[in-house]
């Protein structure tokens, strides 16, 4: 070794030294997790809306509208980790920040189209220029996700620390939720309902999503961040590195079950409330509980998953979710009048209980998220200790694709059960179904994610990174 590459090699170790044990400012925890909130929001609105937009607005078939959603993100198994490893190579002459910039305006511009843009003369050429522009779409948020998720592992090497940033990334994550699912579709009915009002919601909600994704790319520009100490290979031969990584490649496995199962559940979440249920206005407050518990609970999960560790909180967690999930077996639509709350109105004994699972899923749904991608930072350290060099960028567009096509697979499942139940496409509004669909809505919220979620669990036993 050179007198220059001893040098560099010190002034690398000195500076990973000062990202372990330094405390990262909580301003820059801000700039990195108000992203989240518009990543968040073009996640979950599609996932909930678009296909209930398909088949209530543009008479697009139940089975029609899944394929909609998985041939783009089909597309992104490929597109996510080609440009992870395209931002891995980048960050050392331009950084990631031409990624977010470009993918912000991108995929804002692409959520407004979906929603504007899609109206057709038949259903079928309405679903074809829907897939198309969602691929589109989905190919830009690639751009500012993958990147974007890439730089938390590059933060700080202090596992603790990295939870942290991660435990802000949740609470504008909760936020992306109440804004993208608890506020969509009352803001469309507040519009006037029809296509004015799923404009408007696209133009506001689309809005949300370019200012949120733009202060992170901005705000994080010229932030430190942890520097390899080689040079990204090609493909082929960081794929390579990564199949040694066994940790990394349970926590994926486990992780992509666990988010099929998730998928499904958004998926049903406007056909429960709007059959199931019977109560869409009831959607913000459920959301908002779901909102307030789960930031308030996040610095209680900080402190169990150092007390337990990160695999038993996040195993604590996972079957608490499941058991809540369980419970909306039981949920149909109130037939009493048990109390009235102000900005809320009358409440029936299963308004009630529609609220209190808000409340507790919000207690265990972000904690068990949280841990998972914390988790993956870790697997990324441990990738740059027995390697010299972490690939943040391509683990984390790994991550993401199977993230993505998970949550493409839970629109299909749900599309297909649905329409093994019976259900009723329609155009210009919502049509009345028969008991066996509200059934098959009620399984899609209720045991099938629950069922899911425990597969993932017995994949997780094989989790040993200390071991590694």
């Amino acid at each position: 070794m050179d007198v220059n590459t001893a040098a560099i090699a010190k002034d690398l170790a000195a500076e990973t030294e000062a990202h372990r044990t330094h405390h990262v400012p909580t301003g820059i925890v801000l700039r990195y997790g108000i992203g989240q909130l518009g990543a968040q929001v073009f996640r979950d609105t599609p996932a909930v809306l678009l296909p209930l937009f398909m088949t209530t607005m543009l008479g697009v078939e139940a089975w029609l509208a899944g394929l909609v959603v998985l041939v783009p993100k089909l597309w992104l198994i490929v597109c996510d980790p080609l440009v992870g490893a395209w931002s891995d190579r980048a960050q050392h002459r331009r950084g990631r920040t031409p990624f977010l910039i470009g993918g912000a305006i991108a995929t804002s511009l692409g959520f407004v189209a979906l929603f504007t843009l899609t109206a057709m003369a038949t259903p079928l050429l309405s679903a074809l220029v829907t897939c198309a522009l969602f691929f589109l779409a989905a190919t830009a948020f690639s751009m500012f996700s993958v990147p974007y998720l890439a730089i938390a592992a590059a933060l700080s090497s202090d596992p603790h620390q990295r939870t942290r940033v991660m435990v802000y990334r949740m609470i504008f994550a909760t936020l992306g939720v109440l804004i993208g699912v608890g506020v969509a579709q009352p803001l469309i009915f507040a519009l006037g309902g029809g296509m004015r009002g799923w404009t408007g919601m696209a133009l506001v909600l689309g809005a949300i999503c370019l200012v949120s994704m733009l202060v992170t790319a901005v705000g994080l520009a010229k932030v430190p961040l942890i520097r390899d100490e080689a040079r990204p290979g090609s493909l082929l031969s960081q794929l390579g590195a990564i199949r040694g990584n066994r940790p990394f490649l349970v926590l994926l496995a486990t992780t992509f079950v666990q988010n099929i199962g998730q998928a499904a559940s958004y998926t049903a979440i406007g056909f429960f409330y709007l059959y199931a249920v019977k109560a869409v206005w009831l959607v913000p407050a459920f959301i908002l509980g779901l909102t307030i518990a789960g930031i308030l609970v996040q610095p209680l999960w900080l402190g169990i998953s150092r007390r337990l560790g990160k695999e038993r909180a996040y195993v604590l967690a996972s079957l608490a979710w499941t058991a809540v999930t369980v419970s909306w077996f039981w949920a149909r639509p109130a037939d009493d009048l048990l109390v009235t709350l102000p900005m809320v109105g009358a409440l029936g004994t299963q308004h009630v209980l529609v609220i209190l699972r808000g409340i507790l899923i919000g207690l265990f749904n972000g904690p068990f998220v949280v841990l998972a991608m914390s988790m993956l930072t870790d697997t990324i350290d441990y990738q740059r200790r027995q390697t010299g060099l972490a690939n943040e960028g391509l683990f984390a567009g790994l991550f993401s694709a199977a993230e993505k096509l998970a949550f493409a697979l839970g629109p299909v499942i749900a599309g297909l059960v649905m329409s093994a139940f019976g259900f009723v496409s329609s155009t210009g509004g919502a049509a009345a179904q028969s008991a066996s669909a509200v059934q098959g809505i009620v399984l899609l919220y209720s045991l099938i994610p629950a069922g899911i979620q425990v597969l993932s669990l017995l994949l997780f036993t094989r989790y040993r990174l200390d071991k590694a």
